[in-house]
């Protein structure tokens, strides 16, 4: 079971960052096969973070951290030749900019670091895809 963090100063610097090479924000995951995309292009560059629960205009939405979780876990495995080393931290956010928030929201931060086993390849319909990070996007490897 993972512990729930309570750092708002965190989330307010995550909300500061720009996406980039380094971190990609994600309302929240409908496509197992499209996250795989961004995960094997983070473990293929330099490593990154995955924010789910804030939109790419940097609004917190927030999210079911357990299924987002499991969405995530999910893709690595389908989706990922080998599947990239993941971590999770989950935070809880009451207050945003010193203002209480009506109810708390969740935030998901993945934590995928640069991988010593690439390349980690993208399979679907028995196709194999190398994924990198360029800027703020996850493309297919020329």
């Amino acid at each position: 079971m993972i512990s729930i963090k309570k750092d708002n100063d965190f989330i307010k610097e995550i909300l500061k960052s720009q996406e980039g090479i380094h971190l990609d924000f994600k309302q929240g995951i409908s496509n197992q096969s499209k996250i795989a995309k961004t995960i094997a292009a983070f473990a293929n560059t330099k490593g990154g973070k995955l924010v789910i629960g804030i939109s790419d205009k940097k609004q917190l939405i927030g999210i079911d951290a357990e299924e987002e979780m499991f969405m995530i876990d999910q893709a690595n495995q389908k989706h990922l030749l080998p599947p990239a080393a993941l971590s999770f931290e989950i935070f809880e956010v009451d207050y945003i900019d010193d203002e209480k928030l009506l109810e708390e929201k969740f935030v998901l931060v993945v934590t995928i670091p640069e991988s010593s086993q690439k390349p980690h390849l993208h399979t679907e319909n028995e196709i194999n895809t190398l994924y990198i990070r360029d800027k703020d996007r996850s493309i297919p490897s020329a």
